[in-house]
């Protein structure tokens, strides 16, 4: 275990970063053309920064060439941290002061770097939910529309759409089997019940840590760990909440065709659901059992069985 003698705090903007330094309580700000010089210069720290949706990604690139560890925290979880420590004031240098305590605090692990491939795999994900979102809005729009031009300029863009989706895929598919890690990755999930092209290519691109944490981290991740709601007397229903929520939709479809198609997880749903439990609720312990199985299946590099 590597011992960060500092752990300094990031904010990240899209011009450029303001870094807050433990050692001297000075904030500096740095251009985003400054990055690699920036990386370079750092001795034994730890960078806590938050995903702020890809204005990040610049810097993580800087760090990873500089061979610099780095810690990626969620949004929420620096608000929250921000708030028990009683700062709601939210500025680029304070944000980038509670990072750095948030990292001393809570003795942050450095985020793996994702490989190359994951990283395209990611960005090719990320593009064709664009296009999926583009589709789905042209959809509704066709389904309201009544005049005629509208009707046909909305049917040709749905086309195009189509098309690109096509393509996209077609491209998703040629970067999994270019690369050997990948493509038995995905021969291992798509032995899976449920487990299609789509959600195979977003489950290796969105859960890399698939296979490499336990049963409950991995649910927890995916956004499918049961949390307790209780107080004194009361006992709330356990609720699934946080985690990657795009990761949760797919395991959510997957677990719906597993549950129509697999005897096995046919016969875990209908004793839910038996036992009082609702369909959304069934389905979602059915997605936990899955995702479970597929953990399983990563870290002992096996097929479904």
């Amino acid at each position: 275990m590597t011992l960060h003698q500092h752990v300094l705090g990031v904010d990240v903007a899209k011009d450029w970063i303001d870094v807050f330094d433990p050692s001297s309580e000075r904030s500096i700000r740095i251009a985003t053309s400054q990055l690699k010089a920036f990386a370079r210069g750092l001795g034994n720290v730890l960078v806590v920064f938050e995903a702020t949706g890809g204005y990040e990604r610049p810097l993580m690139e800087a760090l990873e060439a500089a061979g610099r560890p780095y810690a990626r925290v969620n949004p929420r979880q620096a608000r929250e941290f921000a708030r028990a420590t009683g700062r709601l004031a939210k500025t680029d240098k304070v944000d980038a002061r509670v990072l750095s305590e948030m990292g001393r605090a809570l003795d942050l692990a450095a985020t793996p770097p994702l490989d190359p491939a994951r990283k395209r795999l990611a960005e090719l994900v990320a593009r064709r939910d664009d296009i999926v979102r583009a589709l789905t809005g042209e959809t509704q729009r066709l389904a309201m529309a009544r005049d005629a031009f509208v009707r046909r300029d909305i049917g040709r863009m749905i086309a195009v759409l189509r098309a690109r989706r096509l393509a996209i895929e077609k491209e998703l598919a040629a970067a999994i089997s270019a690369n050997d890690d990948l493509a038995l990755a995905a021969a291992r999930l798509r032995s899976a019940p449920g487990v299609g092209p789509a959600i195979c290519s977003l489950l290796l691109a969105r859960l890399p840590e698939l296979g490499h944490v336990d049963r409950r981290a991995i649910a927890s991740l995916a956004g499918l760990a049961p949390h307790a709601c209780e107080s004194g007397h009361r006992r709330g229903r356990r609720h699934v909440w946080g985690g990657r929520a795009d990761v949760r939709r797919a395991l959510y479809l997957a677990a719906f065709v597993a549950s129509r198609c697999n005897p096995a997880f046919s016969a875990f749903r209908r004793k839910l659901e038996d036992a009082g439990k609702p369909a959304k609720v069934a389905i979602l312990a059915c997605a936990r059992k899955l995702l479970v199985i597929l953990n399983a299946m990563a870290r002992d590099q096996r097929t479904f069985t």
